[in-house]
């Protein structure tokens, strides 16, 4: 399969392009080329004028944001298959946060330019992205809501349970950024944690969380 056609399956995946015709997303998919990040490099910055759609092909790329004290959050984590920076290059204004490689991973890219012209031969794309800049303010603000009224047990089996829908139950996360992903101390993060290995839920290796319970992280995650 060539790396266009892997483009196309990745766009059909997505709901922001999945009722497209086989043909639209070919043509779509030949609009874009490759690119090679190593971990830790950085792929725009906040404030980085919005130019490309990205997909990941391979390895894992996160959303974050920080403050002038050096604080870092995590937003979202991105895995083979996902699209992002949707936002900034459909509007054209700076980019709302940034993106870094977790791992080394390959990127498909889609330049603004290119996907406007497409988009202005098929409105009914531009229907798709209204509806999923839609779904991220009701991301967002359920997480806004969630960083406030649930405990930290709740947010951090959230996460977790949202990362092993992505990445199975071997989840490679530190305790660190797990710690910034949920708003919390590593230290509060670490004796949570601790406390799911005694009761067999998860275990840990370093920079791995191996979930071994996956029906009792999801009550937790229900706070049932």
């Amino acid at each position: 399969m060539s790396r266009q056609s892997e483009f196309a399956v990745i766009l059909k995946m997505n709901p922001l392009f999945s009722d497209l015709e086989p043909d639209d997303l070919q043509r779509m998919a030949a609009l874009c080329h490759t690119v090679q990040v190593n971990a830790g490099e950085v792929l725009f910055q906040k404030g980085d004028d919005g130019d490309a759609l990205y997909g990941v092909r391979r390895g894992q790329v996160r959303i974050e944001t920080g403050d002038s004290d050096g604080g870092r959050l995590t937003l979202n984590f991105q895995g083979p298959g996902d699209l992002f920076g949707e936002i900034a290059v459909l509007d054209g204004q700076s980019r709302t946060a940034d993106a870094v490689a977790g791992e080394p991973a390959e990127l498909f890219v889609l330049r603004r330019g290119d996907l406007l012209a497409f988009l202005e031969r098929e409105p009914r794309i531009a229907i798709r992205l209204i509806e999923l800049l839609c779904q991220r303010i009701r991301w967002i603000s359920e997480r806004m809501e969630e960083s406030v009224l649930q405990p930290l047990p709740v947010r951090m089996a959230r996460r977790l349970c949202a990362l092993a829908d992505d990445y199975g139950s071997e989840v490679h996360i530190s305790q660190e950024q797990l710690g910034v992903y949920v708003g919390a101390a590593r230290e509060s993060v670490n004796r949570q944690l601790q406390q799911w290995r005694k009761d067999g839920i998860l275990d840990l290796q370093r920079g791995r969380i191996l979930l071994k319970n996956i029906s009792r992280l999801n009550a937790v995650a229900r706070n049932a």
